[in-house]
């Protein structure tokens, strides 16, 4: 990932700018595991930055690989080991007829940093945050405390707001996690909902929003951002091991969680979380750079990169 970063960043460049690209996109590059212990590696490239870590990329990286035979498909249920740049991630893939149905991870420890961190937010007050590591970390505030609702058409205003807490945050706090120091400082914003029992009796649930620089909400109901919040339930005694948790995203896809059981990582107490989501591949596409294109590493528009008055 460092190397990626340092010497070969035109690449996530080239693939997630536009023309090719746009800011709601990833790419998570297939590579020979560093663990000989994995089945296959993958690198995530995000609009702006590598991530150790991501739940919906790790669904859709583990479907690729089933429904395109890079790694061989074992009906009903396959199990494979993926490398990533936070550690080994165990999946559990149910299959049927050539179609990866769905794919459940058991994530890496997560845990929590603090509960209810105060921060000054320019324009906003004084905005109480969690600050929690699920694979990447985030600052999570409840939506109803600053009185939004995380609804489609306040995207723009879920955006701009997520965006300013998460600054004055990483201005006033850099967790570091214990057992690597090179994952440091709150990458992920998280808005959240209320928590409610399941209208089918399976154990809670909940909404939530990610917001991600440049300036965009997760699509999906985020695989880290669920670990994350199942971290923040435990440790207030909201959710308990091995009950069902389902995670509702801005666009209403779901995933589903549990705990698996408890440790710690360093001196902090942490979960072992696993989630559960579905993929669908939607196009095979080749990516062509010609030798005399002049924006060899794309471009940005500020239309769509740029968060106004953050």
């Amino acid at each position: 990932m460092v190397y990626f970063w340092t010497k070969a960043d035109s690449l996530r460049q080239l693939l997630l700018n536009e023309p090719r690209g746009r800011a709601s996109m990833c790419t998570n590059l297939v590579l020979p595991p560093c663990n000989p212990a994995a089945d296959a590696g993958f690198l995530i490239m995000e609009s702006d930055e590598y991530v150790p870590m991501s739940g919906s990329n790790t669904i859709c990286t583990a479907t690729v690989l089933l429904e395109t035979e890079m790694v061989k498909m074992v009906e009903p249920t396959t199990q494979l080991a993926l490398d990533t740049a936070a550690g080994l991630v165990t999946v559990t893939a149910k299959c049927e007829s050539g179609k990866c149905k769905s794919v459940a991870f058991d994530n890496v420890p997560s845990f929590v940093f603090a509960l209810d961190f105060e921060v000054e937010v320019p324009g906003i007050g004084v905005v109480r945050a969690d600050i929690a590591w699920g694979g990447m970390i985030y600052a999570v505030v409840d939506a109803s405390s600053l009185d939004i609702r995380i609804e489609d058409h306040r995207g723009k205003e879920l955006v701009e707001i997520g965006e300013k807490i998460k600054r004055a945050v990483q201005n006033k706090i850099d967790p570091v996690h214990p057992e690597n120091p090179g994952i440091h400082g709150v990458s992920n914003f998280e808005f959240t909902g209320p928590l409610e029992n399941d209208p089918h009796g399976h154990g809670k649930t909940a909404v939530n929003t990610v917001v991600v620089s440049p300036g965009r909400l997760d699509r999906s109901p985020c695989g880290t951002g669920t670990c994350a919040r199942m971290a923040i339930l435990h440790a207030r005694g909201l959710l308990g091991v091995g009950e069902p948790f389902r995670h509702v995203s801005i666009t209403g896809s779901e995933f589903t969680g549990h705990i698996r059981g408890t440790t710690k990582v360093g001196d902090y107490p942490a979960i072992l979380p696993t989630v559960e989501g579905s993929a669908w591949i939607t196009s095979f596409k080749q990516v062509v750079l010609d030798p005399t294109d002049p924006f060899p590493e794309g471009f940005r528009v500020g239309d769509s990169w740029h968060v106004p008055g953050c």
